[in-house]
């Protein structure tokens, strides 16, 4: 039984989102949590709004959420039947990212399922932004899903790195896990900035994830390029990947990607589903 966390914010987004867990985990048994969270208001100085008694709170705010909590569950309802799912609403007051930590650790969270908001996808998400604080903040296993992605099947996963860091055993193991689910081929990528070789370390770190994956279909490319999430963009519509998968431990790279200040143009985020690894 795998337990999946879904924070709502009741868009079509977060319903988007949710519809391609309920479909990546069609023949999986599980229990989606499905949480829409309250966020505690600041005033114009920063600091936490006036404090707001339980009554009041219940009586309000999470009355309201509760009702749409409700008419979300009557939709899902309608959706065709799956003995082997089970959904939960849940709804909270307070910071975003506490309320999911404590409920990673109180549900023994498998994954966190969110929506991307905006045309650009996960081109658009910002450190200080709900998705990407979660991903950065929160450690278990995100899968981020752009606004018009439609699951069908996970035939290719790439994985960009830049090789420069030992991936503990956890990590590989959650990736081989969805490997083995989907029956995916791994493509391992590295962007070659300057046309340059694998240091001895990138290396061993290179031959440690083959020799992991040996039992599934793996390959190793090589992509040279300027700026590193355009190469991916390249690697990504030539290979008409279905999803992208990176290691939270590898922060640095993975900000180079994520999250970028400015936004250029509509990238390949736009269709494939992000999948970032945590260690715990």
């Amino acid at each position: 039984m795998k337990n999946i966390l879904i924070p709502t914010d009741f868009s079509e987004n977060a319903w988007n989102a949710l519809l391609y867990g309920i479909s990546f985990f069609k023949k999986t048994h599980c229990t989606f949590h499905i949480v829409h969270i309250n966020s505690v208001n600041t005033n114009v100085s920063g600091e936490t709004a006036m404090f707001i008694s339980p009554e009041v709170l219940e009586e309000s705010l999470l009355v309201e959420s509760k009702e749409k909590l409700h008419k979300l569950m009557s939709k899902i309802e309608h959706l065709p039947l799956n003995v082997k799912h089970e959904f939960k609403p849940l709804a909270l007051y307070g910071f975003l990212t506490d309320h999911i930590k404590s409920q990673v650790k109180e549900k023994q969270i498998d994954l966190i399922i969110m929506g991307t908001k905006g045309a650009t996808g996960l081109k658009s998400v910002s450190i200080g932004s709900n998705t990407g604080d979660v991903i950065t903040k929160v450690p278990c296993t995100v899968l981020a899903v752009p606004e018009h992605a439609v699951y069908s099947s996970i035939k290719e996963i790439g994985f960009p790195s830049d090789f420069q860091i030992t991936y503990d055993h956890k990590i590989l193991e959650t990736l081989k896990d969805v490997l083995l689910l989907k029956k995916s081929a791994l493509r391992l990528l590295y962007i070659s900035l300057r046309n340059e070789k694998l240091s001895p370390i990138q290396e061993n770190n290179k031959r440690i994830l083959m020799e992991h994956y040996k039992d599934i279909e793996c390959s190793f490319h090589v992509v040279t390029g300027k700026k590193i999430d355009d190469s991916i963009q390249c690697f990504t519509e030539s290979r008409n990947l279905d999803m992208l998968v990176m290691v939270a431990k590898n922060l640095n790279f993975l900000e180079r990607i994520l999250f970028r200040p400015t936004v250029e143009r509509i990238s390949y985020h736009t269709k494939v589903p992000f999948l970032v690894i945590h260690e715990s």
